[in-house]
């Protein structure tokens, strides 16, 4: 089946992309939750997770152009998530680059 590019809704696209931001965002605590084995949390992040996702493919699997969409709000709401978690467990930490508390002690600079 060939695939039929059309040009995307400027709604639809932008509603993928929150959708997409949202469900990895979603993953980020979800994942945080089942680290922390919390299931309940992790339970309820879980359902949320689908029901956002359902939009986007949805959305897609219509008109593949979305998927570049879907991509994009994949890593904005990896990113903010992340950014998030850390400053709420970490509020001194940088966020802008590597930490130095990820380095190994043993690692030189030099």
């Amino acid at each position: 089946m060939p695939l039929h590019f059309e040009t995307p809704n400027p709604l639809i696209a932008l509603g993928v992309m929150a959708c997409t931001a949202g469900t990895d965002a979603v993953y980020v605590m979800f994942t945080a939750a089942v680290t922390a084995r919390r299931r309940t949390v992790a339970a309820s992040w879980s359902s949320v997770w689908y029901l956002l996702s359902a939009f986007a493919v949805i959305s897609y699997t219509g008109n593949p152009s979305y998927v570049i969409f879907a991509a994009l709000g994949s890593w904005i709401g990896s990113f903010g998530a992340v950014t998030w978690l850390i400053k709420k467990t970490d509020p001194g930490r940088a966020t802008a680059g590597p930490s130095h508390a990820a380095r190994p002690p043993s690692t030189s600079l030099h």
